[in-house]
């Protein structure tokens, strides 16, 4: 194969997403009229992900196997002064390996669509919208420039409300997709500032003209302050990380987003879109690798999600949101390894993650066709006999989440571990910790929901709200013309065949791709480190003996027996001594409450920051604007006009004798004056 990529396939890989989102969103809608139907939508829009999958295939082939390279500006949108806004590619061993995994998951999760969303009105408008978020997301990670990486940001936030709220009758979904839009909002107002200071400092949005002007921003300080610029830059980047990655405290939209379908979920808030903070720090390391302070601030705030929000996962009943806090937790691992300046420890994590978070998202939505739409996992159990493909998939996912040796999440989540030990930014002891004590948890709430749903004595039948299955906590059930009380069944093949074709990455991609992606030159010209101040990646290469041995030596590490107490200690409180969780909340009830509630951040945010914006909205209108502005510039200075002009008019009556007595009156003035002056 050639080592040259052609711009023509390149451009095919969103616009083919892209096309079967315009011809499901349109003509399988209202909107066109109908004229398609479910079968054509959803088969239009899966040879549009599917083209774009083998592309991406291709791509990333001829970039490991042949060295292929491209980086070019495909279209000039206008020219401001020597600042070029442009549409343009680079393809490298990053971008090809997230075009690979962006495809592929959104391939099973389309796959999987056509029976989860078998009966739901919103068939085709479903399609159109995740093959929309697809070719967005594409464009953000094949973006060379950052006006395009920016247009992908926000396309992706604007296909994540419109799937969230996608049952727009349900007022918890409404309220979920507007605080997903509020919150990133913030973050990407971080964003847009620190692309604004490298294109006022740098004069350029290119990725390669930026990162050569790196020095020289290395050495300006903030105008008025101390600080260095390239600081400011990296942590204003590194907030809308925050909002999109969902990082605390900007995290609070995610689980609230499990209002919206199963299926984007998986797709938007497992697999890719919550990702994108991760791929952009990533992405612009040439510049992180400046500012050690703004890389202690990444470990720290990633430190925090990874441990907090695992603990929020350990009081979750409802299946979905148990994952979803598990996402949070790994988010924080991968925005750990990025503060340790083990990029590629980050995004190989991000790719592991990927397969098995997805398969665990769609293995959790068989289980909820599977037992009629019922989400509480305390009212299931004993499903392993009913459904023995989402059984063997889901405790896949749930081995391959807590790190167990040889599946993907070991090798990946082992080496942020190890890259945290060796790092020595203020901050990396309390990471470590963080991360440690994060193994453990993630363990216990993994097959917490494990044992619950899958072992165990079958209690589907002992719903109490078992005929409320429509109500705001649960998702609209498109089968709700069968038997609320027939057993539990296995989904159907277009069901299964994802979960299974998910599976298997994540069982094998971590032992087959570790050694180039981590210790070989995968990232080679895509990641830049410093290695004489940041030694992580260095120490982990001269440790690294093979994967095979690294999963053996595993056996002796702490993380392992972490994890193993952690399965350990779930197993025996909800299968051997069930009735100890509940004396355990009765003892510590106070903290229990302060999980249940989250922290208290959604109260903060909304009878704190929302009240006082309000409050202070209504200061400013009602002090600033109309006392000050209407009522002191605008009628205050008509009102004096007025008074003066009153008085003036009173002096001019019109008669002679009047003007002759003020001029005799004036002189007299003025000779008393000069009289009086003179010495």
């Amino acid at each position: 194969m050639s080592a040259t990529l052609s711009a023509s396939t390149l451009l095919a890989v969103p616009m083919a997403p892209l096309l079967g989102a315009v011809l499901a969103g349109i003509f399988g809608t209202t909107l066109g009229g109908n004229v398609i139907g479910r079968r054509l939508s959803h088969s239009l829009t899966i040879l549009g992900v599917f083209t774009a999958f083998i592309l991406s295939a291709m791509t990333l082939q001829s970039v490991v196997l042949d060295g292929a390279r491209f980086n070019e500006t495909l279209y000039t949108w206008m020219v401001v002064g020597g600042l070029k806004m442009e549409v343009g590619f680079l393809i490298d061993g990053l971008t090809a390996m997230m075009m690979c995994v962006v495809t592929f998951v959104s391939l099973m999760v389309h796959i999987y669509t056509i029976g989860y969303m078998e009966e739901d009105e919103g068939y085709n408008r479903f399609f159109g919208y995740i093959s929309l978020f697809t070719f967005s997301m594409l464009m953000l990670v094949m973006s060379n420039n950052m006006l395009q990486l920016f247009f992908g940001w926000e396309a992706v936030g604007l296909v994540s409300y419109l799937l969230i709220g996608f049952w727009f009758n349900k007022p918890t979904a409404i309220f979920a997709n507007m605080k997903a839009f509020l919150v990133n909002r913030v973050g990407d107002f971080g964003f847009i500032l620190g692309i604004g200071l490298i294109a006022a400092y740098a004069g350029t949005l290119n990725y390669t003209e930026a990162f050569d002007k790196a020095g020289e921003l290395a050495k300006l300080s903030f105008p008025g302050t101390e600080w260095m610029l390239i600081t400011v830059i990296c942590i204003c980047l590194f907030i809308g990380a925050m909002g999109k990655s969902a990082q605390f405290p900007l995290h609070v939209w995610l689980p609230d987003s499990m209002e919206g379908p199963t299926p984007i979920s998986a797709l938007i808030h497992a697999a890719t879109m919550v990702t994108a903070g991760i791929f952009m720090v990533a992405r612009m390391s040439p510049l992180f690798e400046l500012s050690d302070t703004a890389l202690s601030f990444i470990m720290i705030i990633g430190a925090i999600t990874a441990l907090f929000m695992g603990f929020l996962g350990i009081i979750q009943n409802d299946i979905k949101r148990v994952v979803a806090y598990s996402t949070l937790s790994q988010l924080g691992y991968m925005t750990v390894a990025l503060g340790a300046s083990a990029y590629s420890v980050a995004v190989f994590h991000l790719m592991t993650h990927a397969f098995f978070k997805a398969l665990l998202f769609l293995a959790a939505g068989s289980v909820i066709m599977g037992v009629h739409h019922n989400q509480d996992i305390r009212w299931m159990g004993g499903l392993r006999k009913y459904m023995p493909i989402t059984w063997i998939t889901s405790l896949v996912g749930s081995l391959a989440l807590i790190g167990t040796p040889l599946f993907s999440g070991f090798y990946s989540k082992d080496s942020i571990i190890e890259a945290v030990r060796e790092s020595h930014l203020t901050g990396a002891g309390f990471a470590y910790f963080a991360v440690l004590a994060g193994v453990f948890v993630t363990a216990f709430y993994s097959f917490r929901m494990y044992f619950l749903v899958f072992h165990g004595k079958e209690r589907f039948d002992q719903n109490p709200d078992a005929h409320h299955h429509h109500d705001e906590a649960e998702e609209p059930d498109p089968h709700h013309h069968r038997d609320e009380h027939q057993k539990p069944h296995e989904s159907p093949w277009v069901v299964t065949l994802p979960l299974v074709l998910l599976a298997i990455p994540s069982i094998a991609i971590g032992y087959l791709t570790i050694k180039p992606m981590l210790f070989g030159g995968f990232f080679k010209d895509a990641i830049f480190i410093n290695t004489e101040k940041h030694h992580a990646m260095a120490v982990l290469t001269e440790e690294f003996h093979g994967a095979l041995q690294m999963a053996s030596h595993a056996f002796t590490t702490l993380p392992f027996w972490l994890a193993l107490a952690g399965v350990a200690t779930s197993y025996y409180m909800y299968m051997v001594n069930p009735a100890l969780p509940a004396a355990i909340k009765r003892m510590f009830q106070p903290i229990y409450t302060l999980l249940d509630n989250k922290y208290y951040l959604d109260w903060f945010n909304e009878h704190v920051l929302a009240r006082g914006a309000r409050a202070l909205g209504v200061g400013l209108w009602k002090v600033g604007d109309q006392t000050i502005i209407d009522g002191t510039l605008v009628n205050g200075s008509w009102k004096v006009v007025r008074i003066f002009s009153g008085l003036v008019r009173r002096v001019q009556t019109g008669y002679i004798y009047h003007y002759a007595l003020s001029m005799i009156v004036g002189v007299f003035v003025l000779m008393t004056y000069f009289v009086w002056l003179k010495p």
